[in-house]
């Protein structure tokens, strides 16, 4: 499980990077993002981030945190989306980054999903069975928390490394017993298992998971006004969805733009919204200080621990940030 750990020499040379003519123009600007189902997807297929920003941006679409960081790392991506589990592993080698945007702390929107008819109706019964999960994801390290709160041997599991379109075509052959993902792959295989235990429970076990934002340090340098707008917009989208969850709910160009962007099915969209907390601008500025920098050296700790990383940062204050969230007015 070791292949997990992102390639070491990349991460220095990152340190090493200069950012494209065009990047520290900010002209055009390239963000990474992921199907995690959020309100800032509802700026983001509107052009509001542009508009706001006066910038052009490349949107690419990633499937995992490991992806995301290889990008960041070699400078083709300037700022990122991803899970608080990469984030950890990224900065705890050492990678140029800060952390300036909460999207949400994850709940029922990842789970561990067993197959109907895996035999599969208690925790240790994951023992011998196939377990799919990206590698140094969220969903990995809930499954480790798991495994570790059900006194459950992770070596004693099969556990996969597959990314979440690979899990979907997995569990259509038959080939896995269980998966811990999201959607839209978490909506496809939940209609054909049931959940053993979702992020929401996980939290409440100790280990939270949250979906961030991350920049280069370099481009923030440069750039801070670019960042403070690119929060701003992601700020506004989420406080219109925690004002009237129903409403935005209800509203089903909503629904539509975020299925467009994130290929989950609408009623996966819903359940992905109402899974997970969203946190306002105040909430925000609370966290991004030192519970986050906890939660990032805990959960760095535990990777460690489970041989994920060689090494922790003796402080990871330098990679949280909420001086951008602080800036959108």
């Amino acid at each position: 499980m070791n292949n997990a750990k992102l390639p070491r020499l990349t991460l220095i040379a990152a340190s090493l990077t200069l950012l494209s003519g065009l990047a520290l123009a900010a002209d055009t600007v390239t963000i990474a993002y992921q199907t995690g189902i959020d309100p800032t997807k509802i700026p983001q297929a509107d052009g509001a981030y542009e508009k706001a920003t006066g910038s052009q941006i490349n949107w690419r679409k990633f499937e995992s945190g490991s992806e995301v960081i290889a990008a960041v790392a070699s400078g083709d991506v300037v700022i990122g989306n991803l899970g608080s589990s990469p984030l950890a592993a990224a900065a705890s080698r050492g990678l140029p980054i800060v952390t300036f945007l909460v999207a949400d702390e994850i709940g029922d929107a990842e789970a561990l999903v067993v197959r109907n008819g895996s035999k599969i109706s208690k925790p240790q019964d994951l023992i011998g069975k196939k377990v799919a999960v990206p590698y140094v994801s969220t969903t990995h390290y809930s499954l480790l928390a798991s495994l570790k709160h059900w006194k459950v041997d992770p070596t004693k599991v099969n556990v996969l490394n597959l990314r979440p379109s690979e899990i979907t075509a997995a569990w259509q052959r038959g080939d896995i017993d269980a998966a811990y993902v999201w959607d839209p792959a978490l909506g496809k295989i939940k209609a054909s298992g049931k959940v053993l235990t979702s992020s929401a429970q996980v939290s409440k076990w100790g280990a939270p998971t949250y979906d961030i934002w991350i920049v280069r340090k370099d481009f923030a340098d440069a750039h801070p006004e670019f960042v403070n707008k690119f929060a701003k917009v992601s700020l506004d989208a989420i406080a219109g969805y925690v004002a009237n969850p129903k409403a935005f709910i209800a509203n089903k160009d909503n629904i539509d733009k975020i299925s467009r962007l994130t290929g989950a099915a609408p009623a996966d969209v819903v359940l992905g919204l109402q899974g997970n907390r969203f946190l306002t601008q105040k909430d925000q500025i609370a966290l991004l200080q030192k519970p986050f920098v906890q939660a990032v050296a805990n959960t760095a700790a535990f990777l460690k621990s489970q041989g994920k990383v060689d090494s922790l940062q003796a402080d990871y204050s330098p990679y949280v940030s909420n001086q951008f969230v602080k800036a959108a007015k």
